[in-house]
């Protein structure tokens, strides 16, 4: 093959990967333009809220909350948003990242399309005691299952302040005192390990990891209930309370439609 034909070949098999590049960027551009114009979609999840699947024990009211009742024992959880959250504690949901309410971003508003993101998933825990001599609910041993096999438990306050903590950078300034504000707050609102004696009611606050889109239906199980006790103050009496939740997912598009997807 002469020298002539040789640099002959080499044009053309250039020419062809600029082409090939060329088709490549084309393509990508398109694709880019395509989902920055409203074709792509964000994941949507609405509010939880009782499942229609209860034990006979269980009580639903309009407010959302799932109650146990066992004669004048009553256990009710209740599904808690993040709107709800940002007003109860309204003075620490301000100022978008520094806001120090542990449980939401507070009025952070992130890119458009997903300008809420949601940091735990919380339910509000009451206890109203005037059945046995005493009760206690452990609030470690409460766990959600998913419909899908996600497992979920809840977070302890330890757990939470571990996961501020890594914010708060050199134990002192503005960070570290915001850090102390979100932990005290969880002090406060938590719903705590106790003895609920007759006659006496408890109510808190559980939080847990934020759940996945793709999770429709939970059950929420508080284990080991403890409803009597020995003359040594150990548990010879405890029951696993079960209350089921559900949501609507689905795609949420930059028009602002929503496409829920079918249920199980």
């Amino acid at each position: 093959m002469s020298c002539e034909t040789k640099n002959d070949t080499r044009v053309l098999r250039t020419r062809e990967t600029f082409r090939a590049w060329g088709r490549w960027i084309c393509v990508s551009g398109c694709l880019t333009f395509w989902l920055l114009t409203g074709c792509g979609y964000y994941h949507y999840a609405g509010p939880l809220e009782p499942g229609s699947e209860q034990a006979s024990s269980m009580t639903i009211a309009d407010d959302g909350s799932v109650t146990y009742v066992q004669g004048r024992l009553e256990v009710r959880l209740r599904p808690v948003t993040d709107d709800e959250l940002n007003r109860q504690f309204a003075s620490q949901s301000v100022g978008g990242p520094n806001a120090t309410n542990p449980y939401t971003y507070g009025d952070t508003e992130f890119f458009s399309g997903q300008k809420k993101r949601q940091r735990f998933t919380v339910f509000s825990l009451s206890v109203k005691n005037y059945e046995y001599p005493k009760v206690k609910v452990d609030p470690r041993r409460v766990q959600l299952l998913a419909s899908n096999r996600r497992e979920y438990w809840s977070l302890s306050i330890q757990q939470m302040d571990n996961y501020f903590r890594a914010y708060a950078q050199g134990y002192r300034g503005n960070e570290y005192s915001r850090y102390r504000q979100r932990r005290d707050l969880m002090q406060r609102t938590s719903f705590a390990e106790q003895d609920i004696f007759s006659g006496q009611e408890a109510e808190g606050l559980i939080a847990f990891p934020g759940l996945h889109p793709d999770v429709d239906h939970v059950r929420l199980v508080i284990h080991d209930l403890v409803l009597r006790f020995d003359y040594r103050n150990e548990p010879i009496e405890a029951v696993d309370l079960t209350y089921d939740f559900q949501r609507d997912i689905g795609r949420r598009y930059p028009d602002g439609t929503i496409a829920l997807t079918a249920g199980d």
